[in-house]
């Protein structure tokens, strides 16, 4: 089975990212800042915070879910709010995506917020409404089930330190994967952290048994040239120690984000 894990960057390199995910095929697809503007004509619009201005691809969503067409896909929005098409203001949702293959049944599935609320119209103030969305699956290959986990981390306008608010995110984090894990689950918890290795997140997530691949494997760099800024962590593939890794890869190239896709395969 091959785990794949991306920030999609609000799709800024759609193309090349829909054009990577096609080639990968991965059985499951995690996808943090995926965008769906149903009253959209335009492929692009523009986001605008604090005076400055960024693209957006108006349906990252509808894209992937078209170039995964033997896969179910999922839409978990975190919130709605303003994108631009030149004058014309059209409301936009955005959040987690999952695709799962459907020649693996789901025999579980959970969504639900670790920080705030669905924001109904508007993005909402910094630190913004978070979710994370976990799917069981089983896997006839091994008779084994398969729980994945993935979310988008809280960004703190003052960095990646640890916060009160990021405490109680991975305290509900937490939560929301032992309401859906069963004995003997095999665990993968996936995405855009947004926190450094030494944080609090990552030290609860090992003390529910779960190993940082990117870490342990001697990754310093989950970024892509795109961003210039350090520190360079922010995404991380943790499992448990029944999890049979069979590869993992932090990947270089290619570039289709400003953050680096995680790809896992697990026997």
């Amino acid at each position: 089975m091959r785990i794949l894990s991306l920030n999609g960057w609000g799709g800024r390199l759609g193309e090349e990212l829909v054009a990577y995910v096609s080639s990968t095929d991965p059985d499951l697809f995690c996808l943090q800042e995926a965008t769906r503007t149903p009253a959209a004509t335009s492929p692009w619009l523009v986001y605008r915070d604090g005076g400055g201005e960024l693209l957006q691809r108006a349906n990252l969503f509808g894209e992937v879910a078209d170039a995964l067409p033997g896969h179910q896909a999922f839409f978990c929005p975190a919130a709605r709010g303003p994108l631009y098409d030149s004058d014309r203001t059209l409301r936009s949702e955005w959040g987690l995506a999952t695709f799962v293959r459907r020649s693996l049944p789901i025999i579980g599935q959970l969504q639900d917020f670790i920080h705030g609320a669905f924001s109904a119209d508007d993005f909402g103030e910094h630190p913004r409404s978070r979710n994370a969305h976990a799917v069981r699956l089983h896997d006839y290959v091994t008779g084994n089930a398969v729980l994945v986990a993935h979310l988008h981390g809280l960004r703190e306008l003052d960095g990646k330190g640890d916060t009160p608010a990021r405490d109680a995110q991975t305290a509900r984090l937490v939560e929301l994967i032992g309401r859906i894990r069963r004995k003997g689950d095999r665990l993968v918890v996936c995405g855009d952290f947004n926190v450094l290795p030494e944080s609090r997140m990552l030290t609860e997530l090992r003390s529910i048994g779960l190993t940082d691949l990117v870490t342990q494997g001697g990754f310093t760099d989950t970024r892509t040239s795109h961003y210039l800024k350090a520190p360079r962590f922010a995404d991380y593939m943790l499992v448990s120690d029944n999890v049979d890794v069979r590869n993992f890869e932090v990947v270089g190239q290619p570039e289709v984000s400003d953050h680096r896709a995680l790809l896992l395969e697990i026997g």
